[in-house]
């Protein structure tokens, strides 16, 4: 439904062989209709629970006006501050060693955590989850102390990490294939093949 009730139309006029413009719904029209339909499930509920006053309400909806409570929570990680249910940080606390951790850091700590089990043999659960929780904090607080400062610092430094990471010569590349290397140039061969064409 569209804000403001634009967008709205009543279902058109069927007349004789013309057809007129579907009439606008106005907001007044709205409210009045919402206003209806909670007086009809109230009257519902009333009668549902003088028919059975002991029912518990198990299959009770919850009212229109009720809000949800939210409350802020910040990442013991990266500092994000996110807007969630208390039920919702509760599971989180339960599932990340009693630490509140946004959804980009919880997504970053299992698959460091999955990594690591996969690693070990597949025995990790709770452990892995701790270790790899704090090896990504440890991440998220050197970020935050140096490359918040510095950002030119910290893209040099990962560029440097990179290239000690391919420069290793234990790597799994080298033993699989040895890497890609040239015995002697080509270029004599194609030019012996051209003079001999040209003859």
């Amino acid at each position: 439904m569209a804000p403001n009730g634009e967008g709205a139309v009543a279902a058109p006029a069927v007349g004789k062989g013309r057809r007129e413009k579907p009439k606008r719904i106005s907001m007044e029209g709205l409210q009045r209709a919402m206003s209806d339909l909670a007086l009809e499930l109230t009257k519902a509920d009333s009668k549902k629970q003088q028919a059975d006053p002991a029912g518990g309400g198990a299959g009770k909806l919850p009212g229109i006006t009720e809000q949800v409570v939210v409350e802020e929570a910040r990442c013991e990680c990266c500092g994000m501050l996110e807007e969630c249910t208390p039920e919702y940080v509760r599971r989180v606390r339960e599932r990340y060693c009693g630490r509140w951790v946004c959804g980009l850091c919880a997504a970053a700590v299992s698959a460091e955590a999955d990594r690591r089990s996969h690693g070990d043999g597949g025995g990790g659960g709770r452990t892995s989850t701790e270790e790899a929780l704090a090896a990504h904090m440890a991440v998220c607080g050197r970020f935050n102390r140096v490359g918040r400062a510095n950002p030119v610092l910290m893209q040099t430094e990962a560029m440097r990490e990179i290239l000690r990471k391919r420069s290793r010569p234990n790597g799994p590349r080298d033993h699989a294939h040895g890497g890609l290397t040239r015995s002697s140039s080509c270029i004599p061969a194609i030019t012996k093949d051209i003079n001999c064409a040209s003859k």
